[in-house]
């Protein structure tokens, strides 16, 4: 049991270790998020994942992407003898300390709790060194996220053999690109795409996608704006899944369960006469519609690879319709 003289995370994880042992959460539940955790007891972030730490080295929680950290399958019947306070048990020694580590680390974390919970202090938290060590080898958390992003995208890799169909080639990319996504989704929320990452793991989607283009006759910014339009047509998509991920946190809803409080609101559109054809399209549901990204990604990649082929395949380029307002070129 911990008493009042022991550190802040050391109380907190007494207390979600009784929750735990005690059958209020059960395998499988969440446990509360370093968010809710800093909230409750009134501690920085650092020291509510130094308590999930902690419970994590007990094998009593675990951490699964996008469902935040859970009371493991089978947690320990009995919590193991505590250590004393200045005791670091099984923390990183400093001198095993690489960046490597502290990068998959940060990575685990936003996998687990999303980008904003990423902190330099929640980083050496979960490594169990001290708060400034991480510092020695990144110079702060901007530069930690570039380095989060170029290990993420290298985690998508391509055979050595490539097909040699411009679209299947460009297809793989795409179910590459989207797996990276899906595993990582704040990946998607890094930068737009006029501002694009030039990390040397991105590089290699980018390389594979141009690599499909090129030898089709098609001039440098056509082939770079194909790669850009399907690129976005993949980050697109995935800002939905960290999107939908803070906004579970922040409701306690899930998707299903916030649509089912839509109802009223639902209804009333439906039978106010103004919109027919969204009205005739929803009933046709008779359970309702269920966006899933997985098959919305895979159903819009055809037609997108479709109006790509008119242009790959197609023959001379046509003109390029101006933007409204645009002023016409000269004519000589």
């Amino acid at each position: 049991m911990a008493v009042e003289t022991d550190p802040p995370y050391l109380r907190i994880a007494a207390e979600i270790r009784r929750r735990i042992t005690e059958g209020e959460l059960a395998p499988g539940d969440r446990v509360p998020s370093t968010r809710q955790i800093s909230r409750e007891w009134g501690v920085a972030l650092a020291t509510a994942t130094k308590a999930l730490t902690t419970l994590g080295r007990e094998g009593l929680v675990e951490a699964r992407p996008r469902a935040g950290t859970v009371v493991a399958a089978a947690p320990a019947p009995v919590p193991p003898k505590r250590r004393a306070p200045a005791d670091r048990g099984t923390a990183l020694p400093d001198h095993e300390l690489t960046r490597d580590r502290i990068v998959r680390a940060a990575i685990e974390i936003a996998d687990a709790e999303g980008l904003a919970a990423l902190t330099m202090r929640g980083v050496a938290a979960r490594l169990g060194v001290a708060a400034m060590s991480p510092y020695r080898y990144v110079t702060g958390k901007d530069d930690l996220v570039l380095l989060m992003a170029d290990a993420a995208f290298g985690e998508g890799a391509y055979p050595a053999k490539t097909p040699a169909d411009w679209r299947a080639r460009l297809e793989l990319g795409a179910h590459t690109l989207w797996a990276v996504f899906r595993r990582h989704p704040w990946l998607a929320q890094l930068s737009p795409l006029t501002r694009p990452l030039l990390l040397p793991n991105l590089m290699v989607h980018a390389e594979w996608a141009l690599g499909a283009l090129d030898g089709h006759g098609l001039d440098p910014k056509t082939m770079l704006d194909l790669h850009i339009l399907l690129y976005s047509y993949i980050q697109g998509l995935a800002v939905n899944l960290e999107q939908e991920a803070q906004a579970e946190a922040a409701t306690g809803l899930t998707e299903e369960q916030w649509m089912d409080r839509q109802a009223h609101a639902v209804q009333a559109i439906v039978t106010s006469a103004r919109y027919p054809v969204f009205t005739k399209v929803v009933g046709a549901f008779q359970n309702g519609y269920d966006l899933r990204l997985d098959e919305l990604f895979a159903f819009g990649l055809e037609p997108l690879l479709d109006g790509m082929a008119a242009i790959v395949e197609g023959g001379p380029p046509r003109p390029r319709p101006r933007l409204h307002g645009q002023n016409p070129t000269a004519s000589g």
